[in-house]
């Protein structure tokens, strides 16, 4: 699918509370991204990055959220469904958003470096896969790139530190 959702305020709701997910990542030390999946306008999926807590390279904010989306629904297909989520997913997330069969993804911030949405390369809507879905981006995006800045700020001012005092 290559048509997109349309840009409302209805989506600043789910967003703001993937944002908060984020901020929570961020107080974990975690690198600040946050996700909810809604059915029907309910949420009914959330998650937040925890690969170091967890120490697990799988635990995405976008695959916490599918995996508690699936868990609550009960089917692994989550058709009708909307991932909102503050970074643009990278490549292991985007393959999850297709294998899970979700129809609309809503981002924040674009992310140059691992983007597997519209950045590096168009996954979610490549005509090779066996589905694909709508995409909006930018909703909250300077919340969503704020945070992220300031975390990564934060840590270069932490390693900084680190190493002057061993």
């Amino acid at each position: 699918m290559s048509e997109t959702l349309p840009a409302t305020e209805a989506h600043a709701p789910f967003m703001m509370r993937a944002l908060e997910l984020a901020q929570q990542a961020a107080t974990l030390g975690e690198v600040p991204v946050g996700a909810v999946v809604v059915f029907e306008g309910v949420i009914v999926g959330e998650g937040f990055n925890r690969r170091e807590t967890h120490k697990d390279p799988l635990a995405h904010a976008e695959m916490r959220a599918i995996g508690d989306a699936a868990e609550r629904l009960g089917r692994w297909r989550l058709s009708g469904c909307t991932l909102y989520v503050t970074l643009e997913p990278c490549p292991m997330c985007a393959g999850a958003l297709v294998n899970s069969r979700i129809d609309h993804l809503v981002f924040g911030a674009r992310d140059p470096k691992a983007g597997a949405v519209v950045s590096l390369y168009r996954l979610v809507n490549d005509s090779r896969l066996n589905h694909g879905m709508s995409v909006l981006e930018g909703v909250l995006s300077d919340a969503s790139a704020s945070l992220l800045k300031k975390f990564f700020q934060q840590r270069r001012i932490e390693n900084k530190a680190s190493k002057k005092n061993p």
